[in-house]
């Protein structure tokens, strides 16, 4: 007989963010379908959902919510870290887990948390290493008011100024606000050599509108180049064709190779990541009756081939890392390193290399 294990499911259907939080959301019901029509596993996953459309005032009760009210350990979802971290102590305190599908800006490794998606030395890191020999070295920077938008352009910032760089200016907007104005204004007054924009959601589709206005006034910004490490393929049809030649760092895109190991294909690095995270959960708990209520410390004490790829130490998943751009409507691969160890903490020792010595490998084709 197989087991009924209660997950819960942690995305909001409706906000400034909900493209992002719906990809997830469809990686997760995928991949519970699958595992419950496997007739290998012994367990069956019983969602149970819980909206908080988007205000961050909702996360931290729906999460008490799902561990008080239902069998449910582990939940699958959050999409900023503003609301993962609201929900962090809920989880301390109820022993439940979040398995957390989205990049992060890093410094954070809980008892409590399975990072699923890359962290800086995962995306931002990659992504300056790539972009400041091939670009330049005069930095705009741009992002949401909150600790993604902060620490992204932290980190940004220490890299430029290490590889003898400038940053031009930075600026941010609270979450779902479109006035860009001023940040625009600055564009066209300090020509930058690339512009890194961390923005979220409708705050992001309106700075790469405007900006393209600006483009076609000035043609000599049109060459300049939109870097991010958080738009994925599924808020394209939102953005539209503005966001024709947009650089973007992820461990997937639509059609790649690698991750996940099972060769699916996906529509973003959200929902593939998602989908890792339900799958990896239903592969540490499969054919061990009572794990569904371990730990997550106790449910990973387990030999290093066990662990389906999770770092014992800090709960990250060891990813590659794809830098793609924007090209007719797609996101094209143009650079890749195979797998990158995560280090949340940025603990080892960054140097940002000359063209001659590129650390990702081009592809041609």
């Amino acid at each position: 007989m197989r087991r009924q294990i209660e997950i819960g499911l942690l995305f909001s259907r409706a906000g400034s963010y909900a493209l992002i939080a719906g990809s997830g959301r469809a990686g997760a019901l995928q991949a519970i379908d699958e595992i419950n029509a496997d007739p290998a596993l012994d367990l069956t996953f019983i969602p149970v959902e819980r909206d908080p459309q988007g205000n961050i005032d909702l996360y931290q009760p729906l999460c008490a919510e799902i561990l008080s009210a239902t069998s449910a350990r582990h939940v699958i979802g959050t999409t900023t870290s503003w609301s993962r971290k609201e929900v962090i102590p809920t989880l301390e305190k109820a022993g439940g887990t979040l398995w957390y599908p989205c990049p992060y800006e890093g410094f954070e490794a809980s008892d409590h948390v399975v990072y699923t998606h890359a962290c800086p030395n995962q995306h931002l890191v990659p992504l300056m290493e790539w972009a400041l020999p091939r670009y330049g070295r005069r930095a705009y920077l741009v992002g949401s008011n909150y600790i993604w938008g902060w620490e992204s352009n932290r980190v940004a910032r220490d890299l430029v100024v290490a590889a003898g760089g400038t940053v031009l200016g930075e600026r941010y907007l609270r979450l779902g606000d479109t006035d860009v104005s001023r940040m625009i204004e600055e564009v066209r007054a300090t020509r930058p050599d690339f512009i890194l924009n961390s923005l979220i959601g409708p705050s992001s589709y309106e700075f790469l509108s405007a900006l393209a206005q600006l483009r076609q006034q000035d043609a000599a910004l049109g060459a300049v180049p939109v870097l991010t490490c958080n738009v994925t393929e599924c808020e394209l049809p939102a953005i539209g064709a503005v966001a024709e030649g947009l650089v973007s760092v992820g461990p997937y895109f639509h059609g790649a190779t690698g991750w996940p190991g099972d060769g699916q294909v996906f529509e973003s690095s959200m929902e593939a990541a998602a989908h890792v995270a339900v799958r990896t959960l239903a592969a540490l708990l499969a054919h061990r009756p009572g794990a569904e209520a371990l730990s997550l410390q106790s449910l990973l004490d387990r030999p290093d081939d066990a662990l389906h790829g999770i770092d014992p130490a800090t709960h990250h998943l060891t990813l590659p890392s794809l830098i793609a751009e924007v090209r007719d409507g797609r996101f094209k691969v143009v650079a890749e390193r195979a797998a990158v160890h995560p280090d949340p903490y940025l603990s080892r020792r960054i140097e940002i290399r000359p063209p001659d010595r590129p650390s990702l490998r081009v592809i041609t084709q």
